[in-house]
C-alpha cells in the first residue's frame, strides 16, 4: 500500500483539473461555443445544448475540486438534461467547488476545429466563460487550433475541446 505524502505550503492549496469533450457536427446553425453563438452553418449534436467548451470546462473544474464529472451529474439518461443549457451545469459545478472551499484561478482552453474560424470570436467566448466562472477574461485562455485536414476534427465531423483549469483553496479553509 503506498504510503501518502502530506503537502504543505503555497503548494497544498492549488489543484489543476484537465476536462476534455468532443461533439459531433450536424447541419445547421449556429455553433455555441463557451455560451457564445457563432454563426456557422452546422451546429453540435449531443443530449443537451452540446456546448462543447463548457463541458470541458466543467469537468476541468469538477475534477480539479475532486468533485465528480458533468456525466455524474447530468446524465444523458435522465430526460430532464434533454436540451439543458451547459451554462447552468457549469453554474453548478462552480458552486461545488466553491462547496469544496477552492474558487478558479484561471482557465485555459484548446479548441479543436477545422471550421469556422474561430478568431473574432474569442474574445467574447473568453468574456462569456470569466462571467460564467467569475473570472475576469484576461484569466481565460482561448485557443483555437484545426485538424490539418486529418482524423473527425480535421473531417469537420467533431469539434473537440481540452481544457486546464487551476483552482485554490479559498480564504477559510480548505476542501
Amino acid at each position: 500500500m503506498a504510503r501518502e505524502e502530506t503537502i504543505s505550503g503555497p503548494l497544498a492549496t492549488m489543484r489543476v483539473g484537465l476536462g476534455t469533450d468532443s461533439h459531433r457536427l450536424v447541419a445547421g446553425g449556429p455553433l455555441r461555443l463557451g455560451g457564445v453563438d457563432v454563426l456557422h452553418d452546422h451546429h453540435l449534436a449531443g443530449h443537451s445544448d452540446a456546448d462543447v467548451l463548457l463541458h470541458a470546462v466543467t469537468d476541468a473544474l469538477l475534477g480539479a475540486a475532486g468533485a465528480g464529472d458533468i456525466g455524474e451529474l447530468f446524465p444523458d439518461t435522465d430526460e430532464a438534461n434533454r436540451g439543458r443549457d451547459s451554462a447552468d451545469m457549469l453554474a453548478e459545478a462552480v458552486r461545488r467547488v466553491r462547496s469544496f472551499g477552492y474558487v478558479p484561478v484561471n482557465i485555459d482552453c484548446v479548441i479543436m476545429a477545422e471550421a469556422p474560424k474561430l478568431s473574432p470570436w474569442k474574445a467574447a467566448i473568453a468574456e462569456r466563460v470569466g462571467e460564467l466562472v467569475g473570472l475576469h477574461s484576461s484569466r481565460i485562455g482561448i485557443k483555437a487550433k484545426t485538424g490539418e485536414g486529418v482524423g473527425p476534427v480535421g473531417a469537420r465531423e467533431v469539434i473537440e475541446v481540452h481544457v486546464v483549469a487551476l483552482i485554490v483553496a479559498s480564504e477559510g479553509g480548505l476542501g
